[in-house]
């Protein structure tokens, strides 16, 4: 091989390092609290740009909860789920219109058939420039007349975070028949089309 086609391709190669670098930086989190984790797992992992969805526990004094400690309601926890997604794709402000409207803003210390302050809905905001931006997606939604009604959803600052036990995670394509069967009757999808109308389930 020639001289020159070495270099050429040991720039390529590097380019190509330094590029999958770049894009590993872009990686970001945030936090949502919509009801069942299960399902709200299920409407981010559907999102392009967004690399994973843990289901788990936040807002509680408890350390290291189990799900039966937090379905007691006694530990101030509330279902949710830490997003990973690449900002270059999706950026925060999509995922804040995704979360709204997979949700019922209006529902206080519940969502949909579950009832409980571990099913509130809340956003988490890990910075200062998720604060401002959470709060401008509420503020929007308010102006806009779209909700008749009060905004129960919290905007709060993180706490720590505990993933959920391994069988809830990824409950919806481990168990499909029992995941849809849940959602059906729960009456998730027929509230959120009843607030939303057609941007029920909104993807960027």
């Amino acid at each position: 091989m020639k001289l020159t086609n070495v270099l050429m391709l040991l720039l390529t190669l590097l380019s190509a390092s330094s590029a999958s670098a770049q894009q590993e930086q872009q990686f970001s989190e945030a936090i949502f609290a919509g009801g069942c984790f299960w399902c709200t797992e299920s409407d981010f992992e559907k999102v392009k740009g967004v690399d994973s969805a843990v289901s788990g526990y936040i807002g509680g004094k408890e350390r290291n909860p189990t799900y039966k400690q937090v379905s007691s309601g006694n530990t101030g926890h509330t279902e949710a789920v830490l997003v990973r997604f690449n900002s270059s794709i999706v950026s925060y402000e999509q995922l804040l219109k995704v979360f709204w409207r997979s949700i019922d803003p209006l529902a206080k210390n519940r969502q949909f058939c579950d009832s409980g302050a571990q099913y509130r809905s809340a956003i988490f905001f890990k910075d200062a420039s998720q604060r401002v931006a959470a709060e401008e997606s509420k503020n929007a939604l308010v102006k806009s007349g779209v909700l008749k009604g009060l905004i129960q959803t919290e905007i709060t600052q993180a706490s720590e975070f505990w993933p959920a036990e391994d069988y809830h995670q990824d409950y919806y394509k481990r168990n499909p028949v029992r995941y849809n069967y849940y959602r059906y009757g729960c009456g998730r999808d027929d509230r959120l089309e009843e607030i939303w109308g057609k941007q029920a389930g909104w993807k960027p």
